[in-house]
């Protein structure tokens, strides 16, 4: 039996029991008992050493790599990270989500860690590719992260890129919102979504959105103001958005979702 996690105060992972499972380095604030903490030099996955080197490679090569610590022990372990909000899913065995690797708190031994493409990221601070938790034994567990109280959607739905934290199912598809007033800084702000279109999966957001994406209009207030008639940055300086490099369930999920 893997290591059981649960939520604590919203705030604080708990795995208890007895076994593996793997966090985000530096996540751990407490234990009962008798824990062990090597950090993850190449693959959480196991398997060959040119497998392990491949699979590190290309999470670093798609800026989707996050520092893990491997956790052995028995007892009671306790994580958080920064008093965000954490949610444990629970998932089959073969079932996957995808998630942003910064929303990625920790999983179990049952978990396979990978990464998948998703090519409308380019639009926002996500990148184009995400992480991909895949469930491969019993009791398979993986635990996210939420700035504020998740907000958990069925589809079909359409989301803020800048806000989706997870989902399962198929990848979304792009969808684009512009018109004349968008370049003449009259936006809604909402020029471009992510639309989950197949019924009966679930999306996790959160009510924050991260600073990326691409900057379309012209008076967003974002840009540097010109002085002396010079174009700040250029063209490039006046479309170019900012951002971090590349953020019960229920239904489907069969209550996936543990609080």
């Amino acid at each position: 039996m893997p290591l059981q996690m649960r939520t604590e105060n919203e705030l604080t992972l708990v795995a208890e029991g007895q076994g593996v499972m793997f966090t985000k380095l530096g996540a751990m604030v407490a234990y009962q008992g008798q824990f062990k903490f090597e950090k993850v030099l190449l693959d959480p996955n196991g398997g060959s050493m040119v497998g392990a080197v491949i699979n590190s490679l290309a999470r670093r090569f798609t800026g989707e790599n996050m520092p893990l610590a491997q956790v052995t022990g028995q007892g009671n372990c306790y994580f958080a990270d920064r008093a965000n909000h954490v949610v444990v899913i629970n998932l089959d065995q073969g079932q996957s989500i995808g998630v942003e690797s910064e929303n990625l708190l920790g999983f179990n031994d049952q978990c396979q860690y990978g990464i998948r493409p998703i090519g409308v990221g380019v639009v926002s601070q996500k990148g184009l590719f995400t992480s991909k938790i895949t469930g491969k034994g019993f009791g398979a567990q993986v635990a996210i992260l939420s700035n504020g109280n998740p907000i958990i959607l069925q589809t079909p739905c359409v989301v803020d890129p800048d806000a989706v934290i997870c989902w399962t199912g198929a990848d979304p598809s792009f969808k684009l919102d512009l018109n004349w007033k968008t370049f003449i800084g009259q936006a809604s702000g909402e020029s471009y979504m992510l639309e989950f279109k197949n019924a009966g999966e679930t999306v996790i957001i959160q009510p924050y959105e991260r600073e990326g994406g691409i900057k379309v209009g012209i008076d967003d207030g974002t840009q540097p103001q010109m002085q002396g008639g010079a174009l700040p940055g250029g063209l490039g300086g006046m479309l170019g958005g900012g951002g971090s490099p590349g953020g019960g369930i229920g239904g489907m999920l069969g209550g996936l979702l543990n609080r």
